[in-house]
């Protein structure tokens, strides 16, 4: 049997996050084919276009509720056991995956290799860099055509401020991909296609050396002189390897390859398995110390709960991020918010689409925990004499803001009952004028089909009917000064910017523009404001 230290240092959880079609999706198909969690792997088809993909998720949504199960993926490679958080790419889901990078230890960037650095993925690595978590950056699609390998990294490091360090280097793209030169070992990895453009089953790889005359014949003469010559450069300029600035999220390495025909994934996952921590300790917001994953004592924190659609309301799940110790199936733990004891009966693991009971699992792991509603998100369960009780999960600015009102006075209680269950789900944020009650409340979301599933879960789950009306802003910000030191009401503020409040009382801006935001900053100099609520870091 493994030691409790072996079986945690054993893990690895990585979150995944590109913006959408960058082809996140099929990396983490060809991952667990390697990992032989699956014998094929599957690809993403009919994704004709963003629209589509909306569409469909609305119906699902509306039959069995937003389908949360592919978004932890556990499986085994080279005796480590590995946690992927599969996020989802549209932006309409960006909260969800905001909070689920809480729950990361390190995250792989995917990036599609003839578009670079996208919006969607701006947003994510902002998230990251808050918690100097380390970045893997993948260059996918080499087998289409693609921006020069230096113009890519340059847009990296120009666009997110974070160095490059390329671990292996592209030959050629498109049609004339050959393979990529491996750095650190000094040799080629030729690729080749047996023609069929989908590569469901593991790809055999040719390797050779720089300079060896028989590359001419499997490269050609031209891709070799121009590889010396890359790699000459490369080696002249580049950043230096330094594992603890990857560590700490300051250097990201860079791995070229294709996801879709299979190739530089193995490469990929063996070099990102050598790099990647094993769980981070979390620091106990009591304490401030740092909690040892080692320790005996179980503890974690709730980072997503997912209900179903129904009417009943029946199954929620609580996904929890093991930071310390064991779970056992059928264990008491101390539930920190609540104050008291609670018997955390079935714990599930989560598959793709296969939910299975789970006995055991260890610091790193992510299980679900059936929720009878007392849970929230950001909540911290723990054992032992001394509780531990981790910092809440950022709160992340909405993008779509509408008024929301009531039409049937009489159901006020339902109402507010209604709105504040699904913002403890953080499918939604409430927040209200300085001041004022639950009559009419400001709702912020980051997709506006978030709005639509409001208005469908309202009518359906609490039988309340509601009015709408789309609000002219854009940007929020919550204010961060001392309310003994600013009076918010004298504030000087441009005519589309208004003073809101959320649900505890905490001051927050609504802007029109970004020229607003700076106009505010540059006209109140006390004035201090955060795209973030709720950073304890």
């Amino acid at each position: 049997m493994a030691s409790l230290r072996e079986e945690i240092e054993s893990r690895r959880t990585f979150a995944i996050i590109s913006h959408p079609d960058a082809g996140k999706t099929t990396l983490t198909e060809k991952l667990l084919l390697y990992g032989g969690a699956i014998q094929t792997a599957g690809s993403v088809k009919g994704k004709q276009s963003a629209k589509h993909a909306v569409s469909d998720w609305m119906d699902i949504e509306k039959q069995r509720g937003i389908s949360v199960t592919s978004s932890v993926l556990q499986f085994n490679y080279q005796g480590k056991c590995i946690n992927i958080l599969d996020t989802p790419g549209h932006q309409d889901f960006s909260e969800d995956t905001y909070r689920t990078l809480m729950a990361a230890d390190c995250a792989v960037m995917v990036i599609d290799a003839a578009k670079g650095v996208e919006a969607q993925t701006i947003k994510l690595f902002k998230v990251c860099t808050l918690r100097h978590i380390p970045i893997f950056t993948f260059v996918n699609k080499m087998d289409r055509e693609a921006r020069d390998p230096f113009e890519l990294m340059e847009n990296i490091e120009e666009i997110l401020g974070i160095k490059t360090y390329p671990m292996n280097w592209p030959i050629s793209c498109g049609k004339d991909f050959k393979g990529v030169y491996d750095r650190s070992a000094k040799r080629v990895l030729a690729f080749s296609s047996d023609g069929r453009a989908n590569g469901v089953k593991m790809v055999d790889e040719v390797e050779a050396e720089l300079g060896d005359a028989a590359l001419d014949a499997l490269i050609g003469t031209a891709n070799h002189e121009k590889l010396a010559e890359d790699i000459e450069l490369l080696d002249g300029a580049a950043e230096e390897f330094d594992l603890e600035a990857v560590q700490h999220g300051e250097l990201s390495p860079v791995f070229f390859g294709s996801a879709l025909t299979n190739f530089g994934v193995e490469p990929f996952l063996k070099e990102f398995l050598r790099l990647t921590p094993t769980p981070l300790p979390r620091k106990d917001a009591a304490s401030g110390e740092l909690v040892d994953p080692c320790s005996e004592q179980f503890s974690g924190f709730v980072f997503k709960i997912q209900a179903n659609m129904n009417k009943n309301h029946r199954d929620r799940i609580a996904f929890l991020r093991i930071c310390s110790g064991k779970f056992e199936r059928g264990m008491e733990a101390f539930h920190v918010q609540e104050g008291k004891n609670i018997k955390l009966a079935t714990g599930t693991q989560l598959m793709a689409q296969d939910r299975a009971i789970v006995d055991e699992a260890y610091a790193g792991d992510i299980i679900g925990l059936f929720d009878p509603g007392i849970f929230s998100i950001g909540d911290t369960l723990c054992t032992g004499k001394k509780h531990v009780q981790f910092a809440g999960i950022p709160t992340f600015a909405p993008e779509h803001f509408a008024r929301v009102t009531q039409v049937d006075t009489m159901k006020r209680k339902q109402f507010v009952k209604g709105m504040e269950q699904i913002a403890q789900e953080g499918a939604i944020q409430i927040f209200r004028d300085l001041g004022s009650g639950m009559e009419e409340v400001i709702v912020g979301v980051v997709g506006v089909l978030q709005l639509e599933v409001l208005e469908y879960r309202l009518k359906n789950e609490y039988n309340v009917d509601i009015r709408m009306q789309s609000l002219p802003y854009e940007h929020l910000r919550w204010i961060v000064n001392d309310p003994d030191e600013l009076d918010i009401k004298h504030l000087d503020l441009t005519s589309d910017t208004r003073a809101i409040e959320d649900m505890k009382g905490n001051p927050l801006l609504l802007f029109g523009s970004p020229w607003s935001i700076n106009w505010a900053e540059q006209h109140n100099e006390t004035l201090k404001l955060s795209e973030f609520g709720n950073l304890t870091f």
